[in-house]
């Protein structure tokens, strides 16, 4: 369970969503039964039916930013920037009053330690250091550079998601969760894409009761895992806070023995790294560097929902460590042949 072949399945290529489904709630669902292993088919707004009455939901408030910049080398050449770590810039301002962060730079050569990008009329960007893949950035400009970079950018898409010119209409607001507020992501919690604001309003009405926390997902989320061993693979490093009043409901519900549902990958990790050996959580920020596979025992959650993940990566084998590998497999198994629609715009996942 510790190869990387291991985490490999074939999926056709239609079976990647390249536009959400034309209503959020409509999406499918598919529920995996922990205990019995059974797979059953349901809509996205069957939850209503399929949660308890006082479940928990805990949501990821974190909000997509226009991270990807389009610009010029001073030489003239054509770049693409990819900023892969906002938050690190956000943080970065707030402590030394300049934006830097880590980026993907696309070139048809790189630039070296030093050099100017020009990105759109009013934002430049200096090569601070490589590393790796990636290039350390400054940015500048005349005014608030947050808010030039908000002008000048684009929301960015996965890579699997295939545009021929650019965003379309829809993307700006279908790239987005109806409860995202905290900027710094540069990638969606992708399950939370499902909910409309009356499906909560129908949960909450039901007893159900919601909690925010935030996790601002980047770009490392599609690395791929390059190690035969995944124990060995280094994972990414991501931003989080959860509040006084978050900390407070989850434990409530924990000594009340109601379930809690972490909505996402994002809220797992986010929720299991803030927890201590009793299954209770706490308060604070920081930043989340926990790789949960097979072996891994879950000290809070007791259900998540969440999308169909990428073959080999490190989303599939959380879900793997959650729900056992050979069943969260069977489930893909049945999802491929009853032809769900798989990934970021895809459907979803309830596993309890």
């Amino acid at each position: 369970m510790y190869r990387l072949s291991d985490y490999c399945y074939n999926l056709p290529q239609e079976r990647i969503a390249q536009t959400p489904c034309q209503q959020r709630d409509g999406s499918r669902l598919l529920r995996l039964d922990r205990k019995s292993g059974d797979v059953t088919h349901h809509g996205f707004q069957d939850l209503v039916t399929l949660l308890n009455p006082d479940d928990l939901l805990v949501i990821n408030n974190t909000r997509v930013v226009p991270a990807r910049l389009m610009g010029k080398k001073t030489t003239g050449g054509v770049i693409e920037v990819m900023i892969v770590d906002y938050a690190a810039g956000l943080n970065c301002l707030a402590g030394n009053g300049y934006f830097q962060c880590d980026c993907l730079v696309r070139a048809s050569k790189s630039p070296k330690i030093g050099a100017v990008l020009e990105l759109g009329d009013e934002i430049t960007a200096r090569v601070q250091a490589r590393k790796g893949g990636l290039f350390e950035l400054k940015f500048s400009c005349a005014g608030d550079v947050v808010q030039a970079i908000k002008r000048h950018g684009q929301l960015p898409l996965p890579p699997y998601i295939h545009r021929t010119n650019g965003l379309e209409p829809g993307d700006e607001t279908d790239y987005q969760t109806v409860y995202a507020a905290n900027e710094g992501a540069v990638a969606a919690p992708t399950a939370g894409l499902h909910f409309t604001d009356t499906l909560m309003e129908t949960l909450r009405a039901k007893g159900i009761e919601f909690c925010e926390i935030t996790l601002h997902v980047g770009y490392g989320t599609f690395v791929p895992v390059r190690v035969d061993d995944i124990r060995e693979h280094q994972i990414h490093r991501e931003s989080f806070e959860i509040s006084e009043a978050a900390a407070a409901a989850v434990n409530r519900a924990k000594k009340a023995g109601r379930r809690v549902v972490a909505v996402g990958t994002t809220s797992v990790r986010t929720l299991e790294y803030g927890a201590d050996e009793t299954g209770l959580i706490h308060p604070g920020s920081g930043v989340c560097d926990l790789f949960i596979y097979p072996g891994y025992r879950f000290k809070l959650i007791d259900a998540m929902i969440t999308n169909f993940h990428l073959p080999e990566s490190t989303l599939l084998m959380l879900v793997s460590a959650f729900a056992g590998k050979d069943p969260i497999f069977r489930a893909y198994g049945a999802a491929i042949q009853s032809n769900y629609r798989f990934f970021s715009y895809g459907d979803a996942m309830l596993i309890d």
